[in-house]
């Protein structure tokens, strides 16, 4: 999970009226793709799972338009099976485009409402790599204005990856929220 550094912050005043947040649909996963990519810090995960998440996982996702209607953001998310309550955010990216505008922090905003009233969402659920910081400040900072609280421990220590040097996932628990 990461955020650009410059999109936190104030996560409404610079944003274009022209970018749109809605549910992303399967013709959103390329472009989703593309971003997750282009950000050089999110783990890439294949073309398909982003066509796959963008229709399975859509109710609990969001997608930021441009004018032009191509995604220029997105968050994506799921709610645990066994915790029906608690979203679980998976990767929160903005196109270098937009950085700077408080997008990552809005796009957040905008989806937790969304699933909050449809389905009473009270917690958030994330994973960051220690030194992530800009991923550290967005959720700390999506805490505070939800009057939430934040807890943390280590989700997947480093030698749980079987697929070479990986940094600790270390888990976010931002709850009771109020919205």
């Amino acid at each position: 999970m990461t955020a650009a550094q410059a999109d936190l912050q104030s996560p409404h005043t610079e944003l274009p009226e022209t970018v749109r947040i809605e549910r992303p649909d399967v013709a959103d996963g390329a472009g989703l793709w593309r971003i997750a990519k282009d950000s050089g810090t999110l783990d890439l995960n294949s073309s398909y799972s982003y066509l796959l998440w963008c229709r399975d996982f859509a109710a609990t996702s969001a997608v930021a338009r441009g004018t032009d209607g191509r995604p220029v953001g997105f968050v994506t998310g799921y709610v645990r099976p066994d915790r029906p309550h608690t979203l679980l955010v998976w990767q929160v990216a903005v196109d270098a485009s937009q950085r700077g505008r408080g997008l990552a922090a809005r796009l957040l905003d905008t989806l937790t409402a969304r699933v909050a009233a449809e389905r009473g969402l009270t917690e958030v659920e994330t994973t960051i790599t220690p030194g992530n910081t800009a991923s550290e400040r967005l959720f700390t900072s999506y805490a505070a204005r939800h009057g939430a609280d934040v807890e943390r421990e280590v989700l997947f220590a480093t030698e749980q990856f079987p697929d070479g040097p990986h940094d600790p996932e270390v888990l976010y628990r931002i709850g009771p929220l109020s919205f």
